[in-house]
């Protein structure tokens, strides 16, 4: 998996359109709300169900195509 800079980021977030910004937004927000609930002591953790994170970040994944990617994901393993 490669390691992007924060200036690439910046520069591919900059070419989504006003909506593709918030939906990434809004996925990284409720990325960061679980991390931070993980790290919650185990009393106050909530506990969630799998199926409520369907369709999470689902436009990152529009026009990828997943064959290809998990080829190339499994490529990566080996060196």
């Amino acid at each position: 998996m490669s390691t992007y800079t924060y200036r690439e980021v910046l520069n591919q977030v900059q070419q989504l359109t006003d909506d593709e910004k918030l939906q990434l937004l809004e996925d990284v927000i409720a990325s960061m709300r679980l991390r931070r609930a993980s790290e919650e002591p185990q009393k106050e953790q909530h506990l969630h169900n799998v199926m409520e994170f369907r369709g999470f970040a689902k436009e990152l994944w529009k026009g990828v195509d997943v064959e290809k990617y998990i080829d190339e994901e499994r490529n990566s393993w080996d060196g």
